[in-house]
Parts: C-alpha cells; structure tokens; sequence
C-alpha cells in the first residue's frame, strides 16, 4: 500500500488527540505523513495558558510523532470563514496536498467544534476551485473527508481498530495536564472529571461493537465505496 498524507484539524490544541489520538499514533507507525492542526489557540479556555497549551500541544505532536503541526491563529469562539485566517487554512490544504482530511463532527456539545467542522468543509471544497482569489498554492482535490467525535457520538460509518495504540494515545492526552488534571491553580471544569477515563471508555465501547479491545469511530461526508465485500468475524 502506498504511503499517505492524512490531515487531522481542531478547533483547539488537544481536540485531535480526544477524537483520533490512537489513529493519529497508528498511522505515524506505518510511516505515512500525518499533520495536525489547531485553528485557534484555545485562549478562553478555564485552565491553562496559551503559552502553556502550545507546549503541551508540541509534547502530544511528539508522543504521536507526527510530521508536522500547524497553529493558526482563528479568534477562540470566533470560527469563520470570513476571517481573514481561512485563507491561511485553505492555503495550508492546498500545500500538504493530503489524501484524508479529518475533521470534528458537527453535532458536538461545543459550538467551536461545530464551527470548525463546517469551515473545513468549506475549506475542502474550496481547495479544489482553481480560481480562488488570494491562494497562493494551486488548487488540489482532497480525496476523502472524514469526522471523529470529541465530546459526543453517534453511530460511525467505520471503525478504526487502535487497541496496539490506546496507550500513546492516552499519553498524548496525558501531555495536556493543564487541562486534563485538576491542578492547586485550576478550576473544575468537565475535563477535569475524569474526561480520560471517558474517552477510554468510548474507545472501549467502540471497540466492543467493532469486536476489538479499543476502537475509534468515525463519519463520513459522502457515501463509503468499497472495492469489494469486506470480511467480517463473527
């Protein structure tokens, strides 16, 4: 199988590692090229400083070793395509040239995630017209775009079997602990009520429908065409 470019975008620093930390890890391993990338900088969040989630976020592209992370630099809350960084986004598109794009499922408990789903839609799409004014890189058709789930889910289109990855991808969600652990400085928010143990959880309950330890599920924005039958175990 030949080598791919896989692009994996959020919202914020740590959204990539919730939704799709073990597929991220399991990809690196193969040895394809795998980008992340933050839209904003996660400013208005309750716990941690900028400074101190780009460090965390640098440390969690490391436990996943991934071929590179772009920070972009939309306003926390204020996702939109008619921003004048979504020509930065679509340029970014445009030069990666990836196969797969990732984004968060639009039905999500946080606006932001919601906004970022349908921007990289547009930004999908729009990295394919040739005639988009201010883009400095030619236009390029991306292959297949998929959504991972953050806080919620729902029934996936596809599984994707992260069971030898779990590990690095709870590390790299452990690299957040400015988020993840309550802290003497912290308040309490959501993510620091055991929010591992429910992604861990998730996992698990995917990977039990998908008859694998842990699994990661996933949407897809247009009908899945296999080439053939897939096998299935009983």
């Amino acid at each position: 199988m030949s080598k791919m470019t896989i692009l994996c975008i959020g919202a914020h620093p740590d959204d990539v590692e919730i939704g799709m930390g073990g597929t991220t890890a399991m990809h690196t391993k193969k040895g394809d090229d795998v980008y992340v990338c933050s839209l904003t900088k996660g400013e208005l969040s309750s716990n941690g400083t900028v400074e101190t989630r780009q460090r965390e976020a640098e440390a969690a592209a490391t436990q996943l070793k991934v071929t590179g992370r772009y920070q972009l630099h939309f306003p926390d809350r204020g996702i939109s395509s008619d921003h004048h960084e979504y020509i930065v986004l679509l340029d970014m598109i445009r030069q990666v040239k990836p196969d797969v794009v990732f984004a968060p499922y639009f039905e999500d408990r946080h606006p932001d995630h919601s906004a970022c789903s349908e921007l990289v839609r547009q930004a999908v799409f729009d990295a394919g017209i040739k005639k988009y004014p201010e883009v400095q890189h030619p236009s390029f058709k991306v292959d297949s775009f998929f959504y991972y789930f953050i806080n919620g889910f729902d029934v996936p289109d596809f599984y994707l079997d992260i069971s030898s990855e779990q590990e690095r991808k709870e590390g790299a969600l452990l690299c957040y602990e400015s988020q993840f652990v309550l802290q003497a400085e912290s308040v309490a928010t959501p993510l620091t009520e055991g929010y591992i143990e429910s992604v861990r959880s998730r996992d698990a309950m995917f990977g039990k429908q998908a008859g694998v330890r842990y699994a990661e599920g996933f949407k897809s924005a247009a009908p899945l065409v296999l080439a053939s039958i897939p096998k299935r175990r009983a």
